[in-house]
């Protein structure tokens, strides 16, 4: 498949969208329809988007991403193409989805860390930034931080795991056993999973680990877990993420405060966090598209980014069912912000 040439896609894009930007209209985010994507100009930029599955933290990282793009001028249906490609959490979907968006687009997001290996795999040419990646020196993705050296960058979603494992003995204070969930083939979820066991250790805790395979075995596996401990920390693990409305009921019938990784799964069902939020995440990444569409940026030469935005957020709901005071829910003190 002959690749494209996006610098002069890129220049021609630009033009454009500074006579259109005035005339902004798109639709806030969501993927261009077909009917949008024949009424396009061919000089359009075409973003292909792989997502490995659909929930709120990744979700808000699509939408925060696209957000960047319109506030700079590219409107779906006029002088941006979106093919919006969603693998509902089947691993089997990554690798021919990922074919299909490469050689397409000008640039790709992926959106988790299986979602960008695979689109790694498959386009080695055209621009590919990565969102909601943990570790992506690990994963295989960039050479370093600092220096990617190929065609792929990003944001990483590594959160301030210390902060939040001191919230949720702040939380629990006498929590002897604290449990800890994800899902065992998410490279991003062991490594949070065994920092965050190493933290609970070192402060005197027990820690009971449990694993899932899929979102068919939460319920039973969090019905297990919270026989057996006092409180919960979640790492960002996609199928955890996925199914947070079930791990809430669960965990607040029993009475078991939950601190998981991100903020989104707090609004899903956690008690409280301190963490990422996933939409400003994404308008980083949209702002490193932007280097590339309007500065003519390799992304090797763009370093990957890590999150400026961290925020506390309370489940006043899961608080006061634990008999808890949403307002004393801070972070302690002691913590470093």
């Amino acid at each position: 498949m002959m690749k494209m040439n996006w610098k002069k896609k890129m220049a021609a894009a630009v033009a454009l969208s500074s006579a259109l930007v005035l005339a902004a209209c798109g639709n806030g985010g969501e993927t261009a329809s077909s009917e949008e994507s024949m009424t396009a100009s061919k000089d359009a930029v075409k973003i292909g988007i792989l997502q490995i599955m659909e929930h709120e933290s990744l979700s808000a990282a699509r939408i925060g991403f696209l957000e960047v793009l319109k506030e700079a001028g590219y409107v779906e249906g006029d002088n941006l193409i979106v093919d919006y490609q969603n693998a509902q959490g089947d691993q089997a979907n990554l690798q021919s989805m990922a074919e299909r968006l490469a050689g397409n687009n000008d640039i790709i997001l992926s959106i988790s860390t299986p979602a960008s290996q695979a689109v790694a795999n498959a386009e080695k040419e055209n621009p590919v930034l990565f969102t909601a990646v943990t570790d992506p020196i690990d994963a295989g993705l960039v050479e370093s931080a600092e220096k990617p050296g190929a065609n792929i960058t990003g944001t990483s979603d590594q959160g301030p795991l210390k902060e939040q494992i001191d919230l949720l003995l702040s939380v629990a204070a006498n929590a002897k056993t604290v449990g800890i969930i994800y899902n065992s083939s998410e490279m991003n979820s062991v490594l949070q999973g065994d920092q965050a066991k190493q933290l609970l250790e070192a402060k005197g805790v027990n820690v009971e680990v449990m694993t899932v395979t899929s979102t068919n075995d939460v319920q039973q596996v969090m019905e297990s877990l919270v026989q057996k401990v006092d409180a919960i920390y979640i790492p960002t693990d996609n199928t955890l993420a996925s199914t947070m409305a079930t791990v809430g009921k669960i965990a607040m019938e029993a009475k078991i405060p939950v601190i998981p990784g991100s903020t989104e799964m707090v609004d899903g069902g956690g008690l409280a966090t301190y963490g990422i939020d996933f939409k400003e995440l994404g308008r980083q990444t949209g702002k490193m598209a932007l280097q590339i569409l309007q500065d003519g940026k390799s992304p090797s030469e763009i370093p990957v980014e890590y999150p400026t935005t961290l925020n506390l957020v309370v489940n006043e709901e899961f608080a006061k069912a634990l008999g808890i005071d949403p307002a004393s829910i801070k972070l302690p003190e002691s913590s470093n912000k």
